[in-house]
């Protein structure tokens, strides 16, 4: 009976014949069989015992072990002596440096009749799967969300600096439709994995019954097999979608099966479609990854009649628990003191926010989001910023500045150039002049607010000749103009000093400083 063995149909057909008295040729030629063949089944008939009647009322899986009980391996001494040994095998395994083959080379020394290395790998596999047997999981629809982080990243240049930002791609699926969701975030901090869970499930248009994460760090605070300790934060965003969160079991890839399959999934949808195209910024990126995953979410599946955009508009949306009307932000408290400049640093991310002018030195309450900065005092809010990740450093409203700020950052040659016609018209023809001599504008504030501070320093008139002068001379300076201003009042000091006295009749005369004995007049002396 060497060869591949005959269908047990063809078997009932022998014994049916057989009970009839045909003979082995006769059964051989009807059956397309050979004479050997026929004898060889007919010889394990008699040894069976077994009259046919009964081994014909026998179902097919029944009657084949009847007459192919097989040749196990596990009949002789050497199994009984294996068998002894496989708990230390499977001990041994997981050790640094230990092989199959070392242990194979082991256990050859120590036993005489050992197993050869192929008998010996199949045992020790054939053991494995015995001690961990996998089980089908049948999903309930809208039960469960499957979260994890795919392990390859999508990039994109970034078009100020060239540099090129790797980002982690978030996946998710529903295990009943199979219905996958994507995305790229900046990191798998606990803000990105929330902002990404978040527009997942926006993007289902509702919420499941259970969250099961992976054993992420931004998920999961300490892994544990029975309980593990969640993220605060994700427990604050699981309540406030009415859900809950059931992590996945530490090193049981088997509990996210769909996922995992989903991950390898989008590599070749997502990723091997996306390999030639260059992206300039995350939300173009992210665009391009919607575009691929609606093509995958509508392939129809290769054992299914339906795609999985089909089964979860069909069977699994509508039970979804609604979306809370706000969607959950994280946010982080913070509390500083206004500096001089009246900005607070948000030490986080290194940047500037300002602050009303009149809290400098106070100390303010912050609460930042992932997307938003808000600045309280005393518990009424003072100031709202979008928060920043890139660019100036320093993120400012202008009324939150005094007026000293205001005026640094509000200076152009126009604004000069206004100020100075408010004042006179030929400091303003002066200013006009400056600005159009070439120098940079910004090397002509100055001079601009030391003419403004002689003009308020000065009597009209001399400040007017002053401007005249440097006019015609054509010298703009701050300091032409002063020097003509003092010559101008030295000029006229001098002149005051050459007038000649007042005539008067108080005069004494010199006779009255010679003489050495002052004579005063009689009444005097009384």
């Amino acid at each position: 009976m060497a060869g591949k063995p005959k269908s047990m149909s063809q078997i009932k057909q022998l014994l049916q014949l057989h009970h009839q008295g045909k003979g082995r040729k006769f059964i051989a030629r009807s059956l397309g069989i050979s004479k050997n063949t026929v004898k060889a089944y007919l010889e394990k008939l008699a040894m069976l015992k077994t009259d046919i009647q009964t081994l014909l009322a026998l179902e097919d899986p029944v009657l084949e072990t009847k007459f192919h009980p097989g040749n196990p391996a596990y009949k002789d001494d050497r199994f009984d002596h294996f068998k002894t040994q496989l708990d230390y095998f499977i001990k041994e395994l997981p050790r640094v440096g230990v092989t199959k083959k070392l242990l194979w080379e082991e256990y050859k020394e120590n036993y005489i009749n050992a197993y050869g290395y192929t008998q010996f790998c199949f045992h020790l596999a054939q053991h494995q799967i015995a001690r961990k047997p996998s089980m089908v999981l049948h999903h309930k629809p809208a039960e469960k969300l499957y979260i994890d982080f795919a392990g390859k990243k999508l990039s994109y240049i970034d078009k100020d600096t060239g540099e090129v930002i790797y980002c982690p791609v978030f996946v998710a699926c529903l295990p009943y439709s199979d219905y996958g969701f994507a995305m790229a975030v900046r990191s798998q901090s606990i803000e990105d994995f929330i902002y990404a869970l978040r527009c997942c499930l926006e993007f289902m248009g509702g919420v499941s019954l259970m969250l099961v994460p992976d054993n992420l760090k931004a998920a999961i605070v300490k892994t544990s097999s029975y309980e593990p300790d969640i993220n605060r934060v994700l427990e604050d965003f699981a309540n406030h979608y009415n859900t809950a969160v059931v992590p996945a079991r530490v090193g049981r890839p088997q509990d996210k099966a769909l996922v995992e399959n989903q991950v390898k999934l989008i590599y070749n949808r997502v990723y091997a479609r996306l390999r030639n195209n260059q992206f300039f910024d995350l939300t173009s990126l992210n665009q391009a990854i919607q575009g691929k995953m609606k093509n995958h979410n509508q392939t129809r599946m290769q054992r299914n009649p339906y795609c999985r955009e089909e089964k979860f508009l069909a069977d699994e949306q509508s039970l979804l628990q609604s979306l809370p009307l706000l969607p959950f932000e994280i946010k982080y408290y913070k509390e500083y003191t206004v500096s001089k400049n009246n900005y607070i640093l948000l030490t986080i991310d290194d940047y500037y926010y300002s602050v009303p002018y009149q809290w400098i030195g106070k100390k303010v309450t912050v609460i930042y989001t992932r997307a938003m900065v808000y600045i309280y005092g005393n518990g009424n809010q003072i100031a709202v910023h979008p928060r920043r990740y890139r660019g100036n450093k320093y993120v400012t409203i202008d009324d939150h500045l005094c007026s000293s700020h205001k005026h640094y950052l509000e200076r152009s040659p126009d604004y000069y150039i206004k100020k100075a016609e408010e004042k006179s018209q030929i400091l303003h023809q002066l200013v006009q002049l400056l600005f159009k001599g070439g120098r940079p504008p910004e090397q002509n504030y100055r001079t601009c607010e030391g003419l403004f501070n002689l003009c308020r320093k000065t009597s009209p008139d001399i400040f007017n000749k002053a401007c005249e002068l440097a006019i015609e001379c054509k010298s703009y300076s701050y300091k032409f103009v002063l020097k003509i201003i003092e010559n101008i009042s030295l000029s006229k000091v001098q002149d005051k000093s050459q007038e000649p006295l007042p005539v008067h009749s108080n005069i004494r005369g010199k006779d009255y400083y010679l003489q050495t004995t002052i004579k005063f007049k009689d009444n005097d002396a009384n």
